[in-house]
């Protein structure tokens, strides 16, 4: 069972985890801010799906194996780095496109719902070092009571619930951020160039990144 008198302490700690700088947070201050708060809210609801199935994939020993076969997360960067790269590429190209076009200002990028939460989901799952996280810090707050896979799942779904909720904070506050700064620059032709620059940032972060 879990010991109450540690939440104090996890949340806290979580919070400060929450608020700092990475890839997520830079997903979704620029989705927010140059596409509005339902879009960073969509990419938020992808990154809390992601948190809870790492979650799963901890309670049930894949962080474990992770750790032991460094080759496996090695894979699983390079994958995802290829993945933001591809979103750049694809998000350049439309830009310049559009900019072909006389400067419309229209783009071609599908903004549904569904691939809003899957930029998001993969965009966290696909960066290892996410799920190496939640296998070294959930363990932390656990005890030597009750079945260990049952306390880290509920701590892991407190933790993506509460990384949702100042995620969602964050997109209105860039959201309203963007809506000032956009109407004075009138950025609105020049989003898919940098969100693509972006994406191609984030994909040389995490193939660099040890």
């Amino acid at each position: 069972m879990i010991d109450f008198t540690i939440l104090p302490l996890f949340f806290t700690a979580i919070f400060f985890l929450a608020i700092s700088p990475g890839p997520d947070l830079v997903l979704i201050s620029t989705y927010s801010s140059t596409k509005g708060f339902k879009a960073g809210f969509m990419i938020s609801l992808g990154v809390f799906c992601a948190g809870i199935l790492q979650t799963l994939l901890v309670a049930f020993g894949l962080g474990q194996l992770m750790q032991s076969i460094p080759m496996f997360a090695y894979a699983i960067k390079i994958v995802g780095a290829l993945y933001l790269s591809y979103l750049g590429v694809k998000m350049l190209l439309s830009w310049y496109r559009n900019n072909l076009k006389n400067g419309q200002t229209k783009t071609t990028e599908n903004l549904t719902n569904r691939s809003l939460m899957n930029k998001g989901f993969l965009n966290n799952l696909l960066n290892p070092k996410a799920l190496l996280f939640f296998s070294l810090f959930l363990p932390q707050f656990t005890t030597g009571t009750g079945l260990l896979s049952v306390q880290i799942l509920i701590l892991g779904f407190l933790l993506s619930c509460f990384a949702l909720l100042v995620n969602s904070m964050f997109s209105i506050t860039f959201s309203k951020f963007g809506k000032l700064v956009g109407n004075k620059l009138n950025l609105g032709r020049h989003i898919d160039g940098l969100l693509g620059f972006i994406f191609i940032g984030l994909a040389t972060r995490l193939a660099t990144s040890k």
